[in-house]
């Protein structure tokens, strides 16, 4: 009778043989679907879901807000038939860029999926982490909730645009390997509308732009890699700007890509050696050290776009939940000393090599 009892509690707790999981690969020439695409993909390891905006108050005070939600599938044996096995987890972070405080103001948590507190469904975007939700309605927009003790967001984000795949049909290279690579679009010029608050003040009514990024992968990192800088701007004509670089443990540039479409709905895709990222200005954070190239110029072709923080601390430390300290941002966007746009900047790997 011990015997059956400690076998049972070998498998609810997954001391049994373990076989590990095998992640699904990214391959070109698969393309999206929507709005299958539009939910998760709880094949691959890590997948996630990237909402930035900037907003403004009625008085006409500029905020920015960031809402992530992540789906990690874990090396745990994906045969053991406990409620209690933790084969995907569903981690989210938030925050808030407040130019009168000074600082990002964030939170973030972290679950297994099950018992109906965490999940991240397939079909459709359907997100939840405890009382944090992102959801796609049939309309297209997405209803975003976040209460905690630091912030609360409680936003309506409404397409205006189709979809913009990334890289070629949305297989999207992160290096000269083909395995190293996500698959990924975007859904630039969402129309915001909601409220925003944080602690001790009573939430406001915002309005603004937003840009959503989803993205799937199970090895887009090379081993050689420390980190990316990334960006995605909604330009006041209508139009996008995405681009990305992976630097080097070495330094400088391992990989790199950039996307551009016009007011008119025209894609202009440009090539790693197209692209370029050329810091102009840096802020040291206080509490890591790391330093951070907050105001960069970013060349995609013969294109020069001039970025320019909101604030420079924008630091958000998610040690408690994917272990990474980076800097994510809102930034403006000039050419020629004229104001473009308005994005976001994402600095990774500045503290400590990035591990997906």
């Amino acid at each position: 009778m011990r015997g059956v009892l400690f076998g049972l509690m070998m498998l609810l707790c997954g001391w049994v043989h373990a076989d590990p999981p095998t992640f699904a690969p990214v391959t070109p020439g698969v393309a999206l679907s929507f709005p299958r695409d539009f939910g998760a993909h709880p094949e691959f390891r890590t997948e996630w879901w990237y909402a930035t905006g900037w907003v403004d108050t009625p008085e006409g005070k500029p905020l920015g807000f960031q809402v992530t939600f992540f789906r990690s599938r874990t090396e745990h044996d994906p045969n053991n038939p406990s409620a209690f096995a933790p084969r995907q987890l569903v981690i989210g972070h938030a925050a808030l860029s407040d130019p009168e405080l000074g600082r990002l103001v964030h939170d973030q948590k972290s679950a297994r999926e099950g018992f109906g507190l965490a999940w991240a469904r397939t079909g459709n975007t359907d997100l939840k982490l405890d009382d944090w939700r992102m959801v796609r309605e049939s309309s297209g927009a997405y209803r975003v909730t976040i209460r905690s003790s630091e912030l609360t967001l409680e936003l309506r984000l409404q397409p205006t645009q189709p979809v913009l795949v990334q890289g070629e049909g949305g297989y999207s290279r992160k290096g000269a390997s083909p395995q190293h690579a996500s698959h990924y679009y975007s859904e630039p010029q969402l129309k915001v509308s909601g409220r925003i608050g944080r602690a001790g003040s009573q939430p406001v009514a915002v309005t603004g732009s937003a840009w959503l990024d989803h993205e799937w992968s199970s090895e887009a990192l090379q081993p050689e890699a420390t980190g990316w800088d990334w960006i995605g701007v909604n330009l006041d004509d209508g139009g996008a700007l995405m681009a990305f670089q992976i630097r080097a443990r070495q330094g400088g540039k391992l990989w790199a890509h950039a996307t551009v479409r016009d007011a008119a709905g025209k894609v202009t895709r440009y090539a790693p050696d197209q692209v370029s990222f050329t810091p102009t200005a840096r802020w040291k954070s206080p509490r890591t050290n790391a330093e951070y190239p907050v105001a960069q110029e970013v060349a995609t072709g013969s294109l020069r776009w001039q970025l320019t923080p909101l604030q420079q601390d924008q630091e958000l430390d998610s040690r408690r939940s994917t272990g990474a300290v980076y800097w994510e941002g809102a930034v403006t966007v000039s050419r020629a000393g004229k104001r473009v746009g308005r994005g976001y900047l994402e600095m990774t790997g500045y503290v400590r090599p990035m591990k997906l």
